[in-house]
């Protein structure tokens, strides 16, 4: 698919979210069939979840010390969120961006992990309240997506829902960075035509994604090219044994290309000007939507031109390619949070249908 119809196609994907409308199927009944049919096989070659994801919740401090004013980092979304595929709290992404954004501010960083095996973006809601219901974030990191495209939720209720999410998020005074929907189609147990197709759908949403972030005044960080290329090239690295999840090598490729971004949207270093030759710069937020899902690591903002933040194609962007930050060798919380209550059942990695 050419760049200027992917930029047509998710900026319908944008609308239909914003005004309701119907989805964007692009094949026929006897395709989706097939499609559906693959859909169950692959799942039955992954294992379900029978255990919970480590748990990194606690206070990550940086390497002086403690510090008296600790930054509040939350972490929602699906098992990328949640780190399940590791043995490890240590290997997770939340303890990794913490540990990272650490040592960076130079503060303690308190993290809370509310993210959910299984979930999908219908699931933020519910999370989003967690994360609300005491002292509010300083940012809130999403990962979600991969979920809605192997349940074939509708694109545009998808982003919806994830827009709401930010947007209540943003209402509350928290920032948010929003880890993109991963490319799937590297997934070793789903077979063709299916991944391609996979493929597609997860690189347009992630596309559609970060059109509605950025319009909800959140920050995008595309995860598709990092974890496509590197996963297909060394798959028993990067996979975890159910050859779905990511391995520790896995997460912290990814919390290598988040940090950077979580660490700006707190106000943690100084921004350089956009360098043009590698790329960065001002563009329209459809036109950045698609530039980023193609590159891994890729940072879409909200952006003004002389003075306007939209132009004849919609809201102007920032699209940077920040360099990634590799996180603390092995994080660990100094201090762990307080055990809560029953643990909740555990539920599968990819549901059945």
């Amino acid at each position: 698919m050419g760049d200027v119809v992917r930029v047509r196609h998710v900026r319908r994907v944008a609308v239909a979210a914003a005004y309701g409308g119907g989805g964007l199927g692009a094949f026929s009944a006897g395709a989706v069939a097939v499609l559906a049919a693959q859909v169950r096989l692959a799942r039955r070659a992954i294992p379900r979840a029978t255990e919970r994801p480590p748990v990194p919740d606690g206070r990550y401090d940086p390497p002086p010390g403690p510090t008296a004013d600790p930054l509040r980092l939350t972490v929602v979304g699906d098992s990328s969120a949640a780190g399940f595929g590791v043995q490890r709290a240590s290997e997770t992404t939340g303890a990794l961006v913490a540990a990272g954004l650490a040592e960076a501010a130079g503060r303690s960083v308190e993290l809370v992990v509310h993210a959910r095996i299984g979930a999908r973006s219908s699931d933020l809601e519910r999370q989003v309240g967690l994360a609300l219901a005491g002292p509010v974030p300083d940012v809130v990191l999403v990962m979600v997506g991969a979920n809605d495209v192997t349940h074939r939720m509708r694109p545009a209720t998808s982003v919806r829902l994830l827009a709401e999410a930010v947007a209540r998020l943003r209402a509350a005074g928290t920032e948010v960075v929003v880890g993109t929907c991963p490319d799937l189609g590297t997934i070793e147990p789903i077979g063709q035509p299916l991944r391609l197709v996979a493929r597609q759908w997860s690189r347009n949403l992630a596309a559609a994604q970060t059109m509605v972030v950025v319009e909800a005044g959140g920050r995008s960080v595309s995860l598709g090219d990092l974890l496509g290329p590197e996963f297909a090239a060394r798959p028993r690295e990067m996979f975890a044994p159910d050859r779905f999840h990511p391995s520790a090598a896995g997460y912290r490729a990814a919390a290598g290309a988040l940090l950077p971004t979580v660490c700006a949207a707190v106000g943690v270093g100084t921004d350089a000007a956009p360098d043009a030759r590698r790329g960065e710069g001002v563009r329209s937020v459809a036109e950045a939507a698609v530039e980023a899902a193609g590159r891994a690591g890729t940072e879409v903002t909200a952006a003004d031109v002389a003075g306007r933040d939209r132009g004849p194609w919609g809201r102007w962007t920032l699209l940077r390619r920040r360099s990634r930050q590799d996180p603390p060798p092995t994080p660990r919380p100094a201090e762990p949070a307080e055990p809560g209550g029953p643990a909740e059942p555990a539920e599968p990695a990819v549901e059945r249908p």
